[in-house]
């Protein structure tokens, strides 16, 4: 029986390939990978059984295109797909020729309804993973019906409204999955970042999308707290009329973000996947901010966790020092044990046994397709 998987992973941010990487440590040496990606230094260290192919960017133009071309109408079914782009020759070519020649059981697609549905064309069985928003167009729908199963990384409890009956059936529900869920000591988080025990530490996670989060709402929301310490991780924008106070600090780009979450005793962020799973597994008091996302993305996910009781949702940012104290307000009465529940820690264990369970669903019994295609001409 078939058993080598094909894995297609969107090469912004690192998230979807963290997410790849727990996957395949978990699915062992039985089951081989072969990850597709733009950028193959994004992944964590991969086993033996992984190995990782580049191929050109399908969202990024490698060059002029003429006019015409860029002009073409682009049906309902498909997003991003432009005329004239040599690179997205080339992508189809390498994936419908490995098709060929490794006959593989199952493709993922991590995140590309096009390759998704050329996989179904290719006659390979695919596994779309599914992102909140707004994606019930004939795009999202045409690579969902065409799937064998659907991977969702994220609690059930944060599913939102309006997916069909057979969709909800194709689905498979994997809170935390990629993310680095154990939670750390909080005093020995401190003490390796030199925070003083005593010390009330507001965390702000800015988003890396658009034009970074605004600085003014948060010399705002710190002025407002002479006694609080403000850290913000990532990227913020600074405005010519911004006005910051001495107790927040602006630390950009981290590499020990887990290091900060644990620290912290409040928590502002956006509804980034990672960053959801991650302030979650510590459970804190907890203002989510959606950035702007394609198909209202983080709208949805921001949406869904105000209704688990999981987060308070702002859907912009805090004006006035009386808007904070009244989020803070909410923040703190917010159940903890909520945001620990959106957290499976055998996420990556038990969606590779959802995996080869399927695998072996799909390829255990030869299907009399001609007998089938015989009667479907008749």
């Amino acid at each position: 029986m078939r058993n080598r998987i094909g894995y297609f992973v969107h090469h912004q941010g690192r998230g979807h390939a963290e997410r790849a990487a727990d996957l395949v440590h978990a699915l062992g040496p039985d089951t081989p990978v072969t990850l597709f990606s733009a950028r193959d230094d994004i992944f964590p260290a991969l086993p033996d059984w992984a190995e990782v192919k580049r191929v050109p960017s399908l969202f990024e133009a490698a060059g002029p295109v003429p006019e015409r071309l860029a002009g073409a109408r682009t049906p309902p079914t498909l997003h991003c797909a432009p005329l004239g782009w040599d690179q997205i020759t080339e992508a189809v070519a390498i994936l419908a020729r490995w098709f060929h020649e490794a006959r593989p059981a199952l493709f993922i697609s991590d995140v590309s309804a096009e390759l998704a549905q050329l996989a179904r064309i290719a006659s390979i069985p695919c596994v779309p993973v599914l992102q909140h928003g707004d994606r019930a167009d004939p795009g999202h729908m045409a690579a969902y019906e065409g799937a064998v199963g659907i991977l969702a990384p994220y609690a059930a409890a944060l599913e939102q409204p309006g997916r069909p009956e057979w969709m909800q059936s194709l689905i498979h529900y994997a809170g935390g999955l990629g993310v680095e869920t154990e939670p750390l000591d909080k005093a020995a988080a401190r003490t390796a970042l030199g925070i003083h025990p005593d010390t009330d530490l507001v965390l702000v996670i800015a988003g890396g999308g658009g034009e970074g989060t605004p600085a003014p709402p948060l010399s705002l929301g710190a002025r407002a707290e002479p006694d609080s310490r403000w850290v913000t991780i990532g990227s913020v924008t600074e405005a010519w009329h911004d006005t910051p106070p001495g107790n927040l600090e602006h630390r950009g780009w981290v590499n020990d973000a887990r290091l900060w979450v644990a620290a912290a005793d409040r928590i502002v962020s956006s509804s980034g996947n990672t960053t959801v799973h991650m302030v979650a597994a510590a459970g804190r008091p907890w203002i989510v901010i959606p950035e702007w996302r394609y198909f209202d993305e983080q709208r949805w996910k921001a949406r869904m966790l105000g209704e688990a009781g999981a987060a308070v949702v702002a859907d912009s940012w805090p004006a006035s020092a009386a808007a904070w104290t009244r989020l803070w307000d909410e923040a703190s009465a917010l159940d903890l044990g909520r945001q620990k529940a959106l957290i499976d820690p055998e996420a990556a264990t038990r969606t590779a046994t959802w995996l080869r369970d399927l695998i072996a669903r799909s390829w255990g019994t030869a299907a009399q397709s001609s007998r089938t295609l015989q009667a479907v001409a008749s």
